[in-house]
């Protein structure tokens, strides 16, 4: 080869290796730059419940440390899978994130023709939470324990009812589970909200309700319903004095509320880590790590973003079996 030859060859991999060098800098000077300007958080639920408060709180926190306007916005309908689509199918740039809570893992077997990939379609920011639910009936009723409520399942099959925020809902697939594990058999009384369905509970309408224990624990607390049991593998903070599935003997059994955080599939790495970065930042202020453990009774993940993908993928195929075995089908 001629010395002009590898005079040639040491040009061309000199300015190849400039402009990787020149995309590796551009990358840090990319979260750097993030964000110049406001920031929408995607709500797919309304005002009220846990997700829209939680956005709430987040995005004021990373508006006074970021210095951009954080943004919340409702776009409800489908259990959760209008806002999510939206956002599925936004720019990848950075501006647009969803806040979604636990119907999103189970949508994907439940609606048919959802219009966007639950795994491929969206990146994973961070799992902020979970929460246990709990089962609780009216003071009123029978029933101290939930073993009183398996033993009058089984002595009269269909006596026993129970209600939840809906057919499909993480309260209806719990009970499912339940129902094989202690061989009973329950009827299900599907609402569209949990307040009415707590406020038939505490009226002694329904035998028993299960929902999350940031929605009963008020009502535990004031006397107004009796918690028999919660689903989490450990006692729920809120409610130490009440046992869980497994203590009551379902082996094995447990399932929680979740909350996480994504994006549009292909938003860049730095962007989503840097975001990672300043919710656990925020997550980790006593006061608010406070305000979310006691009033909506989470226990706190503050996950990777590698974390929230394996917890909703394992979600997904653990809900779908449930789903498609007791032929389940949305409201």
């Amino acid at each position: 080869m001629s010395r002009t030859s590898i005079k040639g060859v040491w040009r061309r991999c000199a300015a190849a290796g400039l402009a990787a060098l020149g995309v590796v800098s551009a990358i840090p000077a990319l979260a750097q730059a993030w964000p110049s300007k406001a920031v929408t958080f995607v709500v797919p639920f309304p005002p009220g419940g846990s997700v829209d408060p939680l956005a709430r709180l987040l995005s004021a926190r990373l508006s006074a440390s970021l210095g951009q306007q954080f943004i919340v916005e409702n776009k409800t309908g489908a259990s959760g899978s209008i806002g999510t689509a939206y956002v599925a199918k936004s720019a990848p740039d950075g501006y647009t994130f969803a806040v979604v809570f636990d119907t999103h893992s189970v949508n994907p077997s439940l609606i048919p023709n959802m219009p966007f990939d639950t795994v491929k379609d969206l990146a994973p920011v961070m799992l902020v939470g979970t929460a246990p639910m709990a089962i609780v009936t009216s003071p009123a009723k029978p029933y101290k324990t939930f073993a009183d409520v398996v033993r009058a399942a089984k002595a009269k099959p269909d006596s026993i009812n129970y209600g939840s925020v809906g057919s499909g809902s993480l309260g209806h697939l719990t009970m499912m589970l339940v129902q094989h594990a202690g061989g009973f058999k329950a009827v299900h009384v599907p609402y569209r909200g949990g307040g009415p369905m707590m406020t038939d509970t505490m009226g002694g309408q329904l035998e028993t309700g299960i929902a999350s224990v940031a929605a009963v624990g008020a009502n535990v607390k004031g006397g107004k319903l009796r918690a028999l049991v919660t689903t989490g593998e450990k006692r729920s903070h809120t409610m130490p004095e009440v046992p869980t599935l497994i203590e009551q003997g379902f082996p094995g059994l447990s399932a929680v509320a979740w909350w996480g955080i994504l994006a549009p599939a292909g938003t860049p790495r730095p962007i989503i880590d840097k975001l990672n970065a300043e919710l656990a930042k925020a997550l980790n202020q006593p006061d608010l790590n406070k305000q979310l453990t006691e009033q909506l009774g989470m226990d706190l993940v503050i996950s990777t973003p590698e974390g929230l993908q394996k917890w909703v993928v394992g979600e997904i195929d653990r809900w779908t079996k449930v789903v498609r075995e007791n032929n389940i089908r949305a409201d």
